[in-house]
């Protein structure tokens, strides 16, 4: 292996550690966060935070117009020149137009907080807490583009540290709020956090010193234009996939109930939380260094085959451990009323394995500024993603709404592969499919295994083979990554179990 590979596998390592330690503690305050609020309000209680949840999503989306992403993608551009004036010019004009849409997505939402009440909940009754849920739209835009500033900057440190701080708000002002006011608190709490967001988010970007320049507005539109197109394609893909995930909530409180809505919701957080931290760090680390060698196909594949690969062996053990501990999972973190959770969430992991994988590859379209592509691949696989939940649920009941997650990645990856083949002629590597050969047997046997065994007998095989998938992960990234570039406390596991000769031999 060359050092430019064993390079660029400790980058991704390294941003994957700073945003998965910062993961780990948003996992410390989601356990309590989620308990509390499980204790607090039971299932029909989440299931409401879910839809308000839903909503607030949405609207920022609209809101935002795609400034978050775009903004990113402008910045590093901009970066990449070296020159101090353009990249102070992009950042005010992100600044302006997140102040401007941040303000037009609140006011919609206030006067449509009656009819978008009707359709979420049946009726009028939480007109008045949506029409709050305005003042956190806005906040959030303006955080958003202060997040953007830092991301574009590639200060993952900060990125990090501002997740974390995040997590903290969300936990000590959401449950002290809905312990006060229970269901009444809800929107409140939403309010809070995003104003606290707010000073988290200018902290860190104050930090970064920027030339001084003076922008008329007539200025500030003409240098808009290009951040709007863009941002207006990420806007129409986050607006598909919220609004498959607002469907699919109405569809589960529709066909069941409030509580199903909160089972739903708590394997749907449950089963993203472990795997966010992978795809975190592609969006904040992995998708600024793909921008800057798009034009370059057989560079741009290599980085997609290696993030790839780090993704699958971090996510590995993870995923076993919860097909294999998920029902006690749902009542850590939840409680035993969210039993139904348990094997939604099994299902969803299956999918979530599919989508480190997948992941990567969708970069090559954004990367390249295939905005049609892009935004053609995201329609179809929400739009297959809310059939094959409606087809689901009347199949399986709710279980069916992790099926369905299941079965999109499945669609997906297929249809990924052909459409990145014919964009950079993109091929998996060897290592990557010998990966593969070795992961999808033992997690279809993990999952197996608890339909055809005892429960106890199904647990005590699975946490043998989390044990063996770990090892194995770690043994592999060893081999891929210089010793130095791993976290010090992990550097003496490796010597413990005698695995730096493996790392010695790449």
């Amino acid at each position: 292996m060359n050092n430019n590979s064993q390079n660029s596998y400790g980058q991704i390592l390294k941003s994957s550690v700073l945003i998965g330690s910062s993961s780990v503690l948003n996992i410390g305050f989601g356990i309590v966060r989620t308990k509390a609020l499980a204790l607090l309000l039971g299932p029909a209680g989440v299931g409401l935070l879910g839809l308000f949840g839903s909503v607030y999503d949405l609207t920022r989306t609209i809101a935002g117009v795609g400034l978050n992403n775009s903004g990113v993608r402008q910045i590093a551009a901009a970066v990449g020149t070296g020159d101090a004036q353009r990249i102070a010019r992009t950042v005010t004009t992100l600044r302006r137009v997140a102040y401007v849409t941040g303000a037009l997505g609140a006011l919609l939402l206030l006067i449509f907080s009656g009819p978008i009440s009707r359709l979420t909940f049946g009726d009028g009754g939480h007109a008045g807490a949506v029409a709050l849920l305005a003042v956190a739209v806005f906040l959030g835009d303006i955080s958003a583009a202060q997040g953007a500033l830092v991301q574009g900057m590639r200060r993952i440190a900060d990125l990090a540290r501002m997740s974390v701080l995040g997590a903290f708000y969300g936990t000590v002002f959401g449950v002290l709020i809905i312990y006060f006011y229970r269901e009444r608190g809800i929107v409140p709490s939403l309010v809070c956090v995003a104003g606290m967001g707010i000073l988290t988010s200018w902290w860190y970007a104050r930090k970064i010193k920027l030339e001084r320049v003076v922008i008329a507005w007539r200025q500030t539109l003409e240098e808009s234009s290009t951040l709007l197109k863009l941002g207006a394609v990420f806007m129409a893909s986050s607006l598909m996939t919220l609004g498959a995930a607002y469907l699919i909530r109405v569809m589960v409180l529709r066909e069941f109930n409030l509580e199903a809505a909160g089972c739903f919701q708590a394997a749907w957080a449950l089963g993203g939380l472990y795997i966010a931290f992978i795809l975190q760090a592609m969006g904040a680390d992995f998708y600024p260094r793909l921008t800057a060698v798009a034009d370059n196909d057989v560079e741009c594949n290599r980085l997609v085959n290696e993030q790839a690969e780090v993704g699958l062996l971090l996510a590995g053990p993870g995923v076993v451990a919860t097909l294999t501990f998920a029902p006690l999972v749902i009542q850590l973190f939840y409680s035993a009323e969210f039993a139904a959770a348990g094997e939604i969430l099994r299902w969803i992991c299956l999918g979530m394995m599919l989508r480190v994988a997948c992941w990567p590859m969708g970069f090559i379209l954004l990367a390249k500024g295939e905005r049609n592509l892009f935004f053609w691949t995201e329609l179809v696989s929400n739009l297959v993603f809310v059939g094959m939940t409606w087809l689901s649920i009347g199949t399986f009941g709710l279980a069916g709404t992790g099926v369905a997650f299941f079965g999109l990645y499945v669609v997906y990856g297929l249809g990924i592969c052909v459409v990145v083949r014919r964009v950079s002629g993109f091929r998996w590597s060897a290592a990557n499919r010998q990966l593969a050969l070795f992961l999808v047997p033992v997690v279809t046997a993990v999952f197996g295994v608890w339909y055809v065994l005892p429960r106890p007998a199904a647990v005590s095989i699975g946490a043998l083979i989390t044990v063996w998938v770990g090892g194995y992960s770690l043994k592999s990234l060893c081999r891929l990554i210089p010793l130095a570039r791993f976290p010090q406390a992990v550097r003496g596991v490796i010597r413990f179990f005698r695995l730096e000769t493996a790392n010695l031999g790449g």
